[in-house]
């Protein structure tokens, strides 16, 4: 018989919480561009981005994550809008969640997204298919999962107000 897990210990062991850098790519009409996750858990539809390297800052790690997952390159990096930290168990258990850097990134019109990785390698990372959405379908699609969950209202605040002063914190 297996000792049982000692809890003071798992109290007192530090969260592994991945630093990662994400974008709000969104057109003067009002797109924003998505990606669809197919975790075990489920459909998430999310912003483009990802980890960011141990020798990375944040807006590089975007830059590098946008032209891997959408082939989007020499594109200005806008403010750094919002904060969202996902407690999370990772399924490759490298990580117990992730805290997000995200970024406004203004493009002038929806283009034809062509990543830089194979679909096989990002087929690997779970993402499965980009796709641009008006912010009005957005908020009329409840029966879909988005990430932040709040994004529709958080997208209207955004294009109602303008980037906030300071980095705002999203829910999950």
């Amino acid at each position: 018989m297996s000792p049982r897990p000692d809890p003071a210990h798992q109290l007192s062991t530090p969260l592994r919480i991945r630093p990662a850098a994400r974008a709000v790519v969104l057109t003067p009409t009002h797109h924003v561009l998505l990606v669809r996750f197919e975790f075990p858990t489920g459909t998430r539809w999310a912003l483009p981005g990802g980890g960011i390297h141990a020798d990375e800052t944040p807006v590089d790690a975007l830059r590098r994550e946008l032209h891997e997952e959408v082939g989007l390159v020499g594109v200005d990096i806008g403010p750094h809008i919002w904060n969202r930290e996902h407690r999370i168990p990772f399924v490759d258990g490298l990580w117990d969640g992730q805290r997000e850097q995200i970024h406004l990134v203004p493009v002038r019109e929806t283009f034809e997204p062509v990543p830089a990785l194979d679909w096989e390698t990002l087929n690997g990372e779970f993402l499965h298919e980009l796709r641009w959405w008006h912010i009005d379908d957005i908020g009329r699609a409840s029966h879909l999962t988005f990430v932040p969950a709040a994004l529709h209202r958080h997208l209207v605040s955004l294009l109602e107000c303008g980037p906030p002063e300071h980095p705002i914190t999203v829910e999950v």
